[in-house]
């Protein structure tokens, strides 16, 4: 703070601002009026956010806390809080970019004037548009000013001293929603997006590698250059990128083909270097290998000794003085080292199988003491499994060994507990023999409705039995009935075979009878289904030209029109069909 220390009242009135009770230097009280319960001195008016010079937003208020809103005294007009039990005012939901705000519930005499020296504690006003029905919308510079804007919603109003209707009103501020905003906003947002984006562009470049040198032009001195580069090994690789790069462009011709003979012949001498530096890696890697090999053999035998030692401790000379514990910590540890021991020793089967893929014929008479080696470890593994399986024995009888202990500790302790369980005993035999009979009941009850099931398969199987030689009957006389209407009335069998098979088949000709009747030039299939639709909903276009079709002596079907106008038409032939049949 840039107060002098010399002034009490400032060095005061600063304290009292920041909340704190104002003292001097020494930590004497500067002024006995402060009221340190209330927060202030008497004769200083409080803090609020809408005192002109404070530019800063107000600080959040937790939902909780209560606001406590005083009188706010301008010019022309003063303002009085709300209740503050009512709850707070309700907003819409905030637009982007909103620097404009509505203010609703201005006294009818209110003035722009008024509104502005209102609203201008608030931040810098740039437009103010005012309606005659009492409200108006004013926009702001920032975004923040809003916010304290909707500080005053809910507060009354009143012009002057004027008690009148007219100079009175309850200011109702809210989130207003302008083009002017909107536009801002989004120019605000492309701007951001566009500042993004060279932010990554330039992130990408600072990340991308660098680009390759570029390669000098072909000339004599260049040539003489890259040749002599191609001589040495440190820069063969960037030599031979320059010829390539070269003979890609075009370079060469007959002044220059012999230089570039010589300089491709540099390039092949290097063949020979490069292959003898294969050969010397690949030996290099063959001695790892070994070395590798060798260090994995021995693991591999300290593993079995390891396994060996959990083996000779499991045998039941030694086994049965361990503890319970420290017997399954050796058992443990014994199928650790085991599993681990067959991993190392499959890694070392697979390298010898490699090996063994890469030899040739000339190098399989070679490996004989590989195989002595190989046909060993798979002695000793049938070794390690003989014990392994003498070792399993002796645990399980430990383990009987001790089962038939804990059956003695449990049989004196049944024997100390007699006369308790005796009584435990006797209730459980009466719960046995309960179940027992009631076991016996369901038992005699299954019985019984398995007998009646039997009785109704048998009774099933006579009606079945009934029903197929009715069936035979039933058949043999129809087929002796039709036999001997076909030899004495071939021709009224003929006639007995009706195209319409139903009731409604015969109902819809007599509909579309008298339908086409009364067209005497025909009808459309369409306009004869549209008028059936109207009676039922269900009736199909294609049952219904199929039933027509059927009946060939009822209607017929005729082609009108000419060109596009050409039209299949239905018309009603029954008289002619009459006659005819």
């Amino acid at each position: 703070m840039t107060l002098p220390v010399s002034d009490p009242t400032a060095w005061a009135t600063a304290m009292n601002n920041l909340g704190m009770a104002p003292l001097g230097i020494a930590g004497q009280p500067i002024l006995p009026e402060f009221d340190p319960a209330l927060g202030m001195m008497t004769g200083i008016p409080p803090i609020t956010p809408m005192m002109p010079g404070l530019g800063i937003v107000p600080p959040p208020i937790p939902p909780d806390m209560p606001v406590v809103k005083e009188i706010i005294h301008c010019k022309s007009c003063t303002l009085f809080p709300p209740n503050p039990n009512l709850p707070p005012p309700a907003t819409r939901e905030r637009p982007p970019g909103c620097k404009t705000v509505f203010v609703g519930g201005l006294p009818e005499n209110g003035t722009e004037q008024i509104i502005v020296e209102v609203f201008e504690q608030c931040g810098e006003i740039i437009a103010i548009r005012k309606s005659k029905k009492n409200f108006c919308h004013i926009r702001f510079a920032e975004e923040y000013m809003v916010d304290k804007a909707l500080y005053l919603s809910g507060y009354r109003i009143r012009l002057g001293s004027s008690t009148d209707k007219k100079d009175t009103g309850r200011l109702h501020v809210d989130f207003a929603q302008a083009r002017d905003d909107l536009y801002e906003w989004e120019c605000k947002q492309r701007m951001l997006a566009r500042e993004e984006r060279h932010r990554r562009r330039m992130e990408e470049e600072r990340l991308r590698p660098p680009s390759p040198p570029p390669v000098v032009h072909y000339s004599d001195h260049e040539c003489s250059i890259v040749a002599e580069k191609l001589k040495d090994d440190s820069k063969f690789s960037e030599a031979v990128q320059t010829l390539l790069t070269w003979i890609e462009r075009g370079e060469v011709n007959r002044r220059s083909a012999n230089h570039f003979y010589s300089m491709i012949q540099s390039a092949n001498s290097h063949v020979r270097r490069l292959v003898n530096e294969k050969a010397a890696h690949e030996k290099e890697m063959e001695e790892a290998k070994e070395k590798f090999k060798h260090a994995l053999s021995g693991i591999l035998i300290q593993f079995e000794q390891i396994v060996a030692v959990y083996h000779s401790a499991s045998k039941q000379k030694a086994w049965d003085h361990f503890t319970k514990a420290q017997r399954k910590n050796i058992s443990v540890w014994c199928k650790q080292a085991e599993e681990i021991r067959n991993i190392h020793n499959d890694e070392l089967m697979g390298i010898r199988r490699e090996e063994e893929m890469e030899m040739s014929d000339d190098e399989i008479e070679e490996t004989t003491e590989t195989k002595e080696t190989e046909e060993s470890a798979l002695v000793s593994q049938a070794e390690a499994l003989k014990e392994e399986n003498d070792s399993l024995r002796w645990q399980l009888d430990a383990y009987r060994n001790e089962v038939e202990l804990l059956k003695q500790e449990q049989g004196k302790a049944h024997r100390e507990d007699d006369p308790n369980k005796e009584e435990q005993l006797k209730l459980l035999q009466q719960a046995l023999q309960g179940m027992q009979q009631h076991l016996l009941k369901v038992q005699d009850e299954y019985k019984k409705k398995e007998a009646e099931l039997e009785k109704i398969k048998d009774d099933k199987l006579q009606v079945e039995k009934m029903l197929e030689n009715l069936q035979d009957k039933e058949n043999c006389a129809s087929r002796l009935c039709a036999s001997s209407q076909e030899g004495e009335y071939p021709l009224e069998k003929t006639l007995t075979i009706s195209p319409i098979k139903s009731e409604r088949e015969a109902l819809l000709v007599g509909i579309i009878s008298t339908f086409l009747h009364v067209h005497p030039f025909g009808a459309s299939i369409e306009y004869i289904c549209s008028y059936l639709h109207r009676l039922d909903n269900k009736i199909c276009t294609g049952d219904v030209e199929c039933l027509m079709s059927r009946l060939q002596h009822t209607f017929r079907q005729e082609m009108t029109g000419v060109g596009a106008s050409l039209e299949k038409r239905w018309k009603f032939c029954g008289f002619e069909g009459l006659k005819l049949t």
